[in-house]
This record gives C-alpha cells, structure tokens and sequence, in this order.
C-alpha cells in the first residue's frame, strides 16, 4: 500500500499498526486452538473494510493454547515498533473476550486514557478488531465466543522508552494501537493523538498548569522554571495546533509554551505548524516589526537576534502571545509565553 509525500514524486509504503498485527496473529491462533492447525498466512478485515494479508513469524501451542507472532511492517514511517514481533496468544476461557498484557505491552496506571486504570495498554478500536474476529471464528468452528488474550511484545518495555508510554503512565511496555489498522507515513497522526492523550491525562489528574515545549531542552527549561511535574509536561514539538485546538475542546487553566526563538518567531507569525518544511521565519516582517529595514537580508531568527539581543526576544514572546489568545483564547485559559536560547537560558518571556 503507497501514498505520495505532499512535497515530491516520492511514493510511500503504507503499514499496519500494532492493532491490527494483534488481531491477525489472534485470528492465526484460533485457527490452532481449534483444531485447523496454524496456516501459513492469514487475512483480516480492518475498520474501513481492506483486507490485508499477514504472514506468521512465530508459532506455538500448548495444552489449551495456541500462540501466534506477526512482524509488524509499518511501512516507511519512522515507527519505533517497526519490525517488533505482534504475539498473540488465546485460550478458551468464559464470560466473553478478555484482555489480558503479556511481557513487553503496558497497563494503565493513569485515569484519563481510552483505557481504565489498570487495564492492559490495548486500545478500544483493537480490541473491537479482535472480539470481531473471535465471533466470526466461534462462528465458523462452532465454538463460544469465550476467549482470553494475552499480547505480547518481545522487548516492548524496552522500546517504550523511547515512546510517551512512561509519560502517560503506561507502564511495563507498549500500547497496542491503530484506529484504522493503516499506518501512514509521515501523518504524524500518532504524535498528535499523544499529545491528546496527555492533555487527557493532565486533567483527569487535576493539573491546572501544562505547558507544551518545541524540543527537549525547552521542555527541560520550562519544567524546571515553574516546578512542573513531568505529566503536566505535553510533548507538543512542532505541532503547536495539534495541541492547542485540542485544549480549546478541553481546557486547563493556564498554559505555557516554550522553545527556540525560531520556532516561536513562526507562531508569533500565525503558524501553528512549526516544522521547517511548513513554515519560514518572515525576515521582512520582522525587519518590520522592529523597525530596522537592514534586517530583512537576515538569514535566520537568531541572526536578528545577535543584532537585537532581548529586544527581539521579548518581540517574538509577545506576539506570539497575542497570536495565540487571538486564535485560541476565550476558552477560561491563560497563556504564556518562554523563548529559550541553545544554552537552555530564557530570553524572553510574555503573558501570565
């Protein structure tokens, strides 16, 4: 499966979510628990109605049991998961299909997540993909549709590290994810549904202050200026909008937003899609803005700034300020801005 970038000629190949490998392997193992033996390949219907095909990488049974893994193939997206091994394993049980977190998928320790507290990391659409198949094979094998499964990821607490898992209070290991079964790359749907999960997250816990920073080193500047705790810290990066039009939806009462004079020179500009490739620093507005026409051959927003120092860092703090509260204010939330240097040293600051 391939999609165009929006920028190039290039064509992208599509993969499958973690969501969608788990309810293969299931259907996979099934087929084993009762009594067809593990095929070589299986097919599965996704949410939109494609049916992508899956071979299986690993295979075991027991007394009870059957186990299958699928490799997940997510394309030519930039996925941590990304070649991990999808294990599922089922056992004929009662009272329905459960859910249960083998070795390297998490369990939920934070209210606020699609997911109660204490409930394997398993997302409702996956879980839906899956009970779908356990009915349709009950039905086929003339069996109950009584079923537990347990989905695993060899080293899936490793890889949740590099993930937003601990942020979230996901413990353990990775979620099982996907609402579609389809990965797109690039989308950068999965960053944006993140940062959502945060904000749902930070209120379910009752924080009143978050803040959503550009990099690391702003996130670390900010955290530490205002003594925030690591959940009221949301992993906004480039996508600005992303996190704001979600907050308007579901406010907190104050928010920060923090990063580099570059990027916070955009979204004083309007954007509020901060990645290089979808926005430019407006030499000439800000030559405008500061009164100085020579400032237009500049280069970059730090070169103006080593020509005006603070001036031009207070300068980007308040308009970006203003441009926020003018496209997102009115919601019972107040905003401030922190513009950070390399060195991790504020330079400029507006608002609450």
């Amino acid at each position: 499966m391939t999609q165009k970038t929006p920028d190039s000629s290039k064509v992208l190949r599509r993969g499958w979510t973690t969501g969608a490998c788990a309810t293969a392997a299931t259907r996979a193992a099934l087929h084993a628990l009762w009594g067809a033996g593990f095929p070589d390949t299986v097919r599965i219907t996704l949410p939109k109605g494609e049916r992508p095909q899956f071979a299986l990488s690993y295979t075991a049974q027991g007394d009870g049991w059957a186990e299958v893994g699928i490799i997940k193939d997510a394309g030519d997206d930039p996925d941590v998961t990304h070649g991990a091994e999808i294990r599922a394993r089922v056992a004929q049980s009662t009272g329905g299909v459960t859910f249960k977190a083998g070795a390297g998928v998490g369990t939920v320790t934070k209210a606020g997540l699609p997911i109660g507290v204490g409930e394997p990391a398993i997302n409702p659409v996956p879980r839906e993909m899956m009970t779908r198949e356990v009915v349709d094979m009950a039905t086929r094998f003339d069996r109950p549709a009584d079923v537990e499964i347990t989905i695993s990821i060899p080293d899936g607490d490793k890889m949740a590290q590099k993930t937003w898992n601990p942020r979230l209070g996901i413990k353990g290991g990775l979620s099982v994810l996907g609402t579609t079964g389809v990965v797109r790359p690039f989308s950068c749907a999965a960053w944006i549904a993140s940062i959502h999960r945060g904000i749902d997250v930070a209120r379910a816990e009752g924080l009143t202050h978050v803040a959503g920073c550009t990099g690391a080193t702003s996130e670390r500047v900010v955290q530490a200026h205002y003594g925030l705790s690591t959940g009221a810290m949301l992993d906004m990066g480039d996508f600005a909008g992303g996190m704001l039009k979600y907050l308007v939806k579901h406010p907190v009462p104050r928010v920060t937003i923090g990063g580099g004079l570059g990027k916070l020179a955009k979204l004083a500009q309007g954007a509020i899609d901060l990645h290089s490739k979808r926005s430019q620093v407006d030499m000439a507005l800000w030559a405008e803005r500061l009164g100085d026409p020579a400032l237009a051959d500049c280069n970059t927003a730090l070169e103006i700034y080593e020509a005006k120092g603070a001036v031009f860092a207070d300068l980007v703090a308040e308009h970006a300020l203003k441009a926020v509260e003018a496209r997102f204010g009115g919601h019972g939330m107040d905003f401030d801005i922190v513009v950070i240097d390399r060195k991790g040293t504020i330079i400029g600051t507006a608002g609450a």
